[in-house]
């Protein structure tokens, strides 16, 4: 079960990026316009542990007072093997977990610098983007919407595997469970 909850929090990551890239490249937003947004976003149905920091890492100033830490770090995620533990489970399971699934791929594709800069290279970010007008709005609802996906996914993955292994599990308990998981690190201190 830990291992499910684990690889939905890659989903949830892999959403938020999603979210912040949006935010940041078609409305144009600085740092502190996106941390105001997430912590917003924190106060409603996004509650999470994951919203809440993504504020706060939006608002780091580099140390040495050059600008937001954020703008600084290299775009490429490494992971644990949770994620993908998951993806493996659902398909010996025959269950698509699409959302987690794709979060990693997206972290190995984060890994391939060399080939993202030269086929970024090739297209225009004008032919990348388009000119779809979104809203901030449209990216909160699109963002809610994907995390209720990865969650249903996620308990499809943890029936499937309760009625191929003969466990009892009490999807309520779990979920109960996995929200106090995603609160209890609201309240530890942020490392400054």
């Amino acid at each position: 079960m830990k291992m499910v909850h684990n690889g939905i929090e890659y989903g949830d990551m892999q959403l938020i990026s999603e979210a912040y890239s949006l935010l940041k490249n078609r409305l144009d937003l600085d740092n502190e316009a996106l941390a105001r947004i997430f912590e917003d976003w924190n106060t409603g149905e996004l509650d999470s542990y994951l919203i809440g920091i993504t504020a706060d890492i939006l608002r780091f100033k580099d140390e040495a007072g050059e600008g937001y830490l954020l703008d600084k770090i290299l775009d490429a995620a490494g992971q644990k093997g949770t994620g993908k533990w998951s993806a493996i489970a659902a398909m010996d399971e025959n269950d698509p977990l699409t959302l987690i699934t794709e979060a990693v791929y997206a972290r190995m594709l984060s890994s391939m610098q060399e080939e993202r800069k030269k086929a970024s290279s090739l297209y225009p970010k004008s032919c990348v983007l388009g000119q779809t007008l979104i809203s901030e709005k449209e990216i909160k609802q699109a963002l809610y919407a994907a995390k209720l996906v990865s969650y249903a996914q996620g308990f499809s993955l943890l029936r499937h595997a309760s009625e191929h292994y003969g466990w009892d599990l009490d999807y309520g308990t779990i979920a109960r469970i996995w929200r106090k998981l995603s609160l209890i690190h609201i309240s530890e201190p942020t490392r400054r």
